[in-house]
């Protein structure tokens, strides 16, 4: 089953990012824990992770307030 993840800008609608699929979710986590820096630079402000349809969960880009 692939994983891979979904992007959103700012106002919350689906935005085109890097199309990436992994083999696991421990591969896709660690992909987006080195990319999440140039992802939240080219405006991406939420990644949500899905393994085939499913999503599995969403996080924040966002820096912590």
């Amino acid at each position: 089953m692939p994983w891979s993840w979904r992007y959103e800008g700012a106002d919350g609608q689906a935005i085109a990012g890097p199309v990436e699929t992994f083999s696991s979710q421990a591969d896709a986590e660690s992909w987006i824990g080195q990319a999440w820096r140039e992802l939240a630079g080219a405006g991406i402000t939420a990644v949500t992770l899905v393994e085939d349809d499913r999503e599995d969960y969403k996080m924040s880009l966002l820096p912590a307030e």
